[in-house]
């Protein structure tokens, strides 16, 4: 009798079958992109759920391991991690299609939104659920600035960082790469020099009980694609950066620097080489350069965007099709304005994405020497409490757009500040905004009834002739 239950015991606890097939990896990359909604953390818990709970790829100490290396790299950790895992099932075919697949629908979501938003923006129904969404979109920032504040600001040293970064970028338009290089070093530093405040690393889910790495498909040996090979990486690392900037180069020799899409082409390929932190950290440093530097959309227009990016499925950092489609949108050249934003869009995803299957086929062999790395995960840490300043920044830039409509800079003794025209504010406005943030912070409303009600709100006020 106690041995019929040690065997069932054993057998709950064992991977569910064999080895999965291409196919069924195919299958399984699908529905996880089909329910990638919530941002970064939702797109990670879903992906917990069916790959380690549910399907037993996989353990929940190689889940962590994985995540907390897509951490360090730049881009979207939820695709990277899609990425990792994809490859270490099925090799480099694996990882391209579940990093493809994790993009598509929400590429063909903003895309087909981006189109109406250009065609019909001044229709009032449109109008309607932007001015709504705006309000959303607003409270969920101040909300992920609290999130991400709680588990990166651990002492007083990281609430000085981010202070510090926040003063920088906000105060005195320092510009977001610096900040995140400036942080990235002092973490470093202190890591390597056994500095308390810079201890931890990392800021991935804790490990805990659960899913025993040696019960799973994988269980705990490294696949033998999965150890450092010299040719290997330099073949990948080939491929992928003529896949990257091939295009960049071809339209700068094309067009000069002055061109739309040679522009997209260099500052999207740029950003990608510094998007730590995040999608709010990186939309910060996209908000400023596109609205700021390029004039490629509204200030107004970048929480247009974001409020698509939120309610659609794929990495929240697709919003930047949005603002490739709408730059080239309104400077098609000799293109039809249509062509050219959809050109626009499909060309920023590629030169944003791109980079991140570089950096997991290049770097994903040698995790495991990485996984111990003092420095590294110092510097991780020292960047992630940065980042909290910097999405605070563009929390407060996004309010002062939403709730005045005549935004001013002051500039003077090295500081270039936005300060709002008091006798511009939007009543309505801040009054919807209000009621967002206390449905997210006091009432602990969903993200999506949010924006949900947010936008019916907006048709109404619209409609009743009180909206934007």
């Amino acid at each position: 009798m106690t041995e019929t239950l040690r065997t069932a015991r054993d057998e709950d606890a064992a991977p569910a079958g064999r080895f999965p097939s291409f196919s069924e990896g195919v299958r399984t990359w699908a529905r996880i992109a089909a329910l990638s909604f919530g941002g970064p953390a939702g797109q990670i818990a879903v992906m917990h759920r069916i790959l380690v709970e549910e399907k037993r790829w996989l353990g929940e100490k190689r889940f962590l391991h994985a995540l907390n290396f897509c951490m360090l790299l730049p881009g979207p950790e939820a695709q990277q991690l899609a990425v990792y895992i994809g490859w270490l099932m099925h090799r480099t075919a694996g990882g391209i299609v579940a990093g493809v697949l994790f993009v598509l629908p929400g590429l063909v979501a903003i895309m087909a939104l981006s189109v109406i938003y250009a065609l019909y923006g001044n229709v009032g129904f449109v109008q309607g659920v932007f001015f709504g969404l705006k309000a959303a979109v607003l409270a969920i920032v101040f909300e992920a600035v609290l999130r991400i504040g709680r588990r990166a600001l651990r002492n007083a040293t990281m609430v000085w960082l981010a202070a510090a970064s926040f003063i920088a970028i906000f105060v005195f338009a320092v510009p977001f790469p610096l900040i995140i290089a400036a942080a990235g070093l002092i973490g470093y530093i202190g890591g390597l020099r056994r500095v308390a405040a810079f201890s931890g690393g990392g800021h991935g889910p804790a490990a805990k009980a659960g899913v025993d790495d040696a019960r799973t498909v994988l269980g705990e040996t490294i696949p033998a694609h999965a150890r450092p090979g010299g040719t290997r990486a330099l073949t990948v690392a080939a491929v992928l950066l003529v896949l990257w900037l091939a295009p960049t180069a071809a339209l700068l020799a094309a067009f000069g620097t002055g061109n739309v899409f040679a522009d997209i082409a260099v500052f999207f390929s740029q950003m990608a080489v510094v998007t730590f932190g995040g999608a709010y950290a990186v939309l910060a440093y996209v908000a400023q350069e596109a609205v700021g530097t390029y004039g490629w959309l509204a200030p107004g227009e970048m929480l247009d965007g974001l409020g698509m990016a939120e309610t659609t499925p794929g990495p929240l950092i697709m919003v930047t099709q949005f603002v490739g489609f709408m730059g080239a949108f309104r400077d098609p050249g000799t293109l039809s304005p249509l062509t050219a934003g959809i050109l626009g869009g499909l060309l920023t995803t590629w030169v944003t994405f791109t980079p991140c299957f570089l950096w997991i086929f290049l770097g994903a062999p040698y995790v495991e020497r990485l996984r111990d790395n003092r420095g590294l995960a110092a510097a991780l840490s020292a960047i992630t409490a940065a980042v909290v300043g910097v999405i605070l920044n563009l929390a407060v830039w996004f309010a002062l757009h939403v709730v005045f409509g005549e935004v001013g800079t002051f500039e003077g003794f090295g500081m270039k500040l936005a300060v709002p025209e008091l006798e511009s504010i939007r009543p309505i406005a801040a009054a919807l905004s209000v009621l967002a943030v206390l449905a997210v912070f006091r009432l602990r409303w969903g993200m999506m009834t949010v924006l949900g009600l947010s936008a019916a709100a907006g048709v109404a006020l619209q409609l009743a002739g009180l909206g934007a």
